[in-house]
Parts: C-alpha cells; structure tokens; sequence
C-alpha cells in the first residue's frame, strides 16, 4: 500500500526548496523531525477539504475498515465525537425539537463538551445489574431498549464507548439491532478498540452495526498522540460522509499537524502487511502474561485480549497504591485508581517488558481481599439544560458545601475523563461521595 502523505512530505523534505511559509522553524532541524512537518503548501493537500495525497490517504484507510468513508483527526478522538454528533444532528429527518440521545453514563468528557457546543439532550441509561464502576456502564442491548421505550419521543441517536477503559466490550451487535428497529443512529466511541478489526475474529463496531464510530489510532496503533480514525459505514445514509468534512472543520483547528497525519498514512500502511500477525503474537503474550499473573495470585478483568487490568482492590492493595509499586520497578500503567491498574500492551511492547511487569508482580504479595464495591452513579436529578446550565455563571465551592446545588462546569476524573457530575445536574450526598472517592474536593456550582 503507497504511503501518498508520507511520501509527499519526504521528496518536499529533500527538495531543497526555500522555505517561505509556515511552521516558523522552515525545516531546520531543532527537535528532529522539522523537515517532514508542513503546512497546506502546494501537492500537500487539505485535510477539511481533501482531494489529494490526504484523499488518497483517507480512502486506502477506509477501505482497510470496510468504511464508507474514513476521516483523518489530527485532535484525537474528542474531535471525533464532536464531529460524529454534528453529522447525526445535521442529518436527521425531523429538527424541530433538540437532538435527544441516549448514553451510558461512562461517557469521556468530549461527548459532554459536545452537547454544550450543539445544545444535545441526553436520557442518560443505567444498566439493570448496576455498574461495574465509574469507567465501565454494563449497559445491554435490553437495557437501552427499555430506556428508549421510556423517553417521551424517540431518541435520535444512541452513543455508546466501547471498549471502556477498563477492557470490558459492548454488545454492539445487539445495540445495533435494537436501533435499527427504532430508526435511532448508533454511534460509538471505539477510542480503544482501532486493534479490533485486526483481531482473528473482526470485532470492530463498523463491523458490528455502528452507523459511525472513531478509533483513537494512537492508543493502540503506532501512531503520534493525537492521531484518530472517524468511519462512517457503509450502510450509514449518505449524507452522513457528504457533511462529515464540513462537520468536523467547524471544531477543529485550521492546522492540521501533518506530522500526526503522516504516522496515520504510515500506520495504514503497516496494517495492510505485517500487523495481522504481529497482533496475533501480542494477544498470545498478553494472555500468557494475564496467566502468569494469576499463578502469583493477581485477579484481572475485562475482555479484552490487549488489555490487562489488574482488580487490585480485590488482591488486598489499592490500585493507585499498587501503582506506585509498579513504578518503583521502573513500570508505567496506564490508569490507577482506587480499585483498579489498567495496563495497555501492543506489538511493540518487547518481551523485557513483560518479564519485567511479570517479575514485579511476582515481588508484590497479593492478598486476599474484598470483592469490588463498584460506584453505582446515582440516577441524574436534572434541573437544567448541559448547555444553559455549562455556560451560566458558576462559582467554586468546596464538595461539602455542595449538597443541593446544580452543578456548573461538569466534573470528571482524570483520566479516563468520565462525568460524576453533569452541567445542570443536582449534586447529592451520593454524588459527592464520588468526587471525594477520587479526590475532587472543590466543585463548580451555580
């Protein structure tokens, strides 16, 4: 597969040409990588108005994830989900009242940025088996059906992440059943999940059913942070990949990094070659290394196959404090908190690096512990509009002073930046026995 970005980036490098346009650094070495970082010069095409080496790009993409259409975000996913919103509110039938979508409530903060930019309802949908915690909704295709037979009209959309960020996988499959038999667009936040139409059996939600969904490439792809996957399927209407450009320049940045999308054209090119098989070795190390765990007593959860979370509160240690034991043998996780330590592996993990997660946790006694007392986000009590009540005149108190209130700027954990507490909710006791549990001690209030 041709790499047309890349490719453009490295003859204009060696071109010799005086360079008299943007960035200010004129290909002149200081980091090391000036001489492949343009701007929209002549032949370097433009990203919200691609017809080109960024087209070119873009389309040998989509067509390696069976899209309709794939789109280049140089702003990670966050401008995916905003873009995706947009498209979806643009194009339904019936715009005579705002946008209602469903959600699980372990949204990322992106998607509440969202619905204040483009004045969204959300019915918020609470899994019947409770959740398993902040990160994770449990929510099923059951459970979404009954909260779209509750709202007073149909929602226009559902929104679902999947994987969540401690590994476990929605039925997208179902989900999408229970949509299409409603006419409501399913859309999902697969920031996690770019490995899985990889996998040996395609699990990607495009694959799935999802009408439109985004890939964090640069999670589990080896890509530059930033670098994201927005696909519309192939089975979406067709309005949706005619707007979606359009969509998206409205929240984004007028420069584009092409550094960010020359590893996207890089990686696309790695994909159709040797990463089926090198992702087939990193599952089968993954899973040795989750085995090699448990025989040392550490229970792990979730689904999937390159992810390894540690459920630390349940071996006798806090996750944040096993965290920090983890660092001490020079290992960095990618998520603590205090039930859990999530640890993403990909191809280019070495095996030093597992032997040396292996043989840390091997030092680490694991105790007996409690089982997980999940945290059940009580249901909303809301009072308010997320946009009136996020741009309204807030001020900052502390948690204890909050009771009764209506909260102003929402309030996330970071990471993974999932809501405890929505703009324009009602903050409760319960609620604020959250934001204590991860360490939010003041709040924005109106």
């Amino acid at each position: 597969m041709a790499s047309p970005i890349y490719d453009f980036a490295k003859k204009y490098s060696q071109s010799g040409t005086a360079r008299f346009h943007m960035p200010g650094h004129k290909g002149r070495t200081l980091h090391g990588l000036e001489a492949l970082d343009l701007t929209e010069i002549r032949g370097a095409d433009y990203l919200f108005g691609a017809q080109g080496v960024i087209a070119e790009s873009e389309s040998q993409t989509a067509e390696l994830f069976g899209a309709a259409k794939t789109l280049y975000s140089t702003e990670g996913s966050s401008l995916c989900i905003k873009t995706m919103l947009a498209v979806a509110d643009r194009c339904r039938p019936d715009r005579s009242e705002r946008m209602l979508v469903i959600a699980p409530r372990n949204v990322h903060k992106a998607f509440i940025n969202a619905c204040i930019l483009l004045d969204i309802e959300v019915c918020w949908v609470y899994p019947a088996g409770g959740s398993r915690s902040l990160c994770s909704s449990g929510v099923t295709p059951e459970d979404i059906a009954a909260a779209a037979d509750s709202c007073p009209r149909t929602p226009d959309a559902v929104y679902i992440t999947s994987p969540d960020y401690l590994g476990f996988i929605a039925d997208i499959s179902g989900t999408a059943k229970v949509c299409k038999s409603r006419g409501m667009t399913l859309i999902v936040d697969n920031a996690h999940g770019a490995y899985l139409r990889f996998l040996g059996e395609d699990i990607h939600p495009l694959t799935l059913g999802a009408d439109m969904c985004c890939d964090s490439a640069h999670k589990t792809l080896p890509c530059y942070t930033g670098g994201a996957l927005l696909h519309i399927s192939r089975s979406a209407p067709a309005a949706f990949g005619e707007c979606a450009k359009l969509m998206m320049s409205m929240f984004a940045s007028t420069s584009p990094s092409y550094l960010i999308m020359e590893s996207l054209d890089l990686c696309s090119d790695y994909l159709s070659k040797n990463y089926r098989a090198d992702l087939a070795d990193c599952v089968r190390r993954t899973a040795l290394c989750r085995q090699r765990l448990a025989e040392c007593g550490w229970k792990t959860v979730g689904d999937e196959c390159c992810k390894l979370t540690v459920a630390a509160g349940e071996c006798g240690i806090s996750g944040d404090e096993l965290g920090d034991k983890l660092r001490e043998h020079g290992i960095e996780p990618e998520y603590t908190d205090p039930d859990f330590v999530v640890l993403m592996t990909t191809p280019f993990n070495t095996e030093e690096d597992y032997l040396r997660l292996e043989q840390a946790l091997a030092r680490i006694p694991a105790r007996s512990g409690s089982p997980a007392v999940f945290d059940v986000i009580p249901k909303a009590l809301v009072r308010m509009p997320i946009r009136r009540a996020a741009l309204a005149h807030s001020r900052e108190v502390c948690v204890d002073d909050a009771p009764g209130c209506i909260c102003g700027m929402t309030v996330t954990s970071c990471q993974p930046s999932v809501p405890i507490a929505v703009s324009g909710e009602e903050i409760t006791a319960d609620i604020i026995k959250i934001l204590k549990r991860y360490g939010v001690l003041r709040i924005s209030v109106l």
